[in-house]
């Protein structure tokens, strides 16, 4: 009995060092700030951002379902973020190209960075950017696998019980 109880404690613990030993769910990181623009990206193309300084290097991180490298996004993946850098042309504008998937899912947020000529760090004509922080935390979709593996967990321990208590029942009956 002594060792029953022993691998029945040892199974439940490592099941639970497996499921708190997951990663942690993150949302993608979207910059922000006095020099940062931020556009919801809507459709495939072109995205020119106007505002900064000539010659200015602005870093552009596109965020969404599926992002991945420069452009940026495949569909039905995590929400993740991908930057690339361009240089302002002489009037101060900076443009990437975005391609999203096929059939998009979600909003996708492009944010350029750098050194703006207007220096208002108060917001004023901040051509759309944003102060705000940014959204942390999860939603009830990503954490769907770990309510069924726990689920799972759960229906796996009940059933073991029960073929232990039929067991033990069937030897008191033939003793």
């Amino acid at each position: 009995m002594k060792h029953k109880i022993t691998k029945a404690v040892a199974s439940f613990a490592a099941a639970g060092a497996l499921l708190f030993a997951a990663p942690a769910v993150a949302q993608a990181y979207v910059p922000t700030g006095p020099n940062t623009v931020t556009i919801t990206v809507t459709s495939n193309g072109p995205v020119p951002v106007a505002g900064f300084q000539p010659g200015a290097e602005v870093t552009f991180t596109l965020v969404g379902r599926g992002v991945t490298g420069a452009n940026i996004a495949t569909a039905n993946l995590p929400v993740t973020s991908a930057s690339v850098n361009k240089t302002a042309d002489s009037s101060g504008t900076a443009t990437a190209t975005v391609t999203l998937p096929a059939n998009p899912s979600g909003t996708y947020t492009l944010a350029a960075s750098g050194a703006r000529a207007d220096s208002n760090t108060g917001g004023g004509n901040n051509n759309g950017g944003t102060n705000a922080l940014p959204e942390t935390g999860v939603n009830g979709e990503s954490l769907m696998g770990i309510y069924i593996g726990g689920g799972a967990l759960v229906l796996a321990g009940a059933t073991v019980a029960v073929a232990a208590k039929v067991r033990r029942n069937r030897a008191e009956n033939k003793a």
